[in-house]
């Protein structure tokens, strides 16, 4: 078993920050990429940022600049500072893991997600 738990989410107004947490536990061996997505409602889930095990990153052009993904290998942590927030980044985000597991086979782990809400 692999368990993501995310923590973080909340209320803020927009201009704010906020910053998520996620703790990857269980029977895992490794972990390649680590990244986050979000769901906005009646909008597809859609990648926001992700961060691979040698420390390169990925963002989406709307997160570019106001969004820093960052990781500790060591403790199976993924964060996701966001400044500047605006509304349209409200959505429930989701982080995901690309595990390697215990027994050697992968899985691709979710979080059961955390709610942003920006309001204007």
């Amino acid at each position: 078993q692999v368990q993501l738990v995310e923590s973080g989410g909340g209320l803020v107004q927009a201009g704010g920050s906020l910053s998520l947490s996620c703790t990857a536990s269980g029977s895992i061996f490794s972990i390649n990429a680590m990244g986050w997505y979000r769901q906005a409602p009646g909008k597809q889930r859609e990648l926001v940022a992700r961060i691979f095990s040698g420390g390169g990153t990925y963002y989406a052009d709307s997160v570019k600049g106001r969004f820093t993904i960052s990781r500790d290998n060591a403790k199976n942590l993924v964060y996701l500072q966001m400044n500047s927030l605006k509304p349209e980044d409200t959505a429930v985000y989701y982080c995901n893991a690309n595990v390697v597991r215990t027994d050697y086979l992968p899985l691709d782990a979710w979080g059961q997600g955390t709610l942003v809400t920006v309001s204007s």
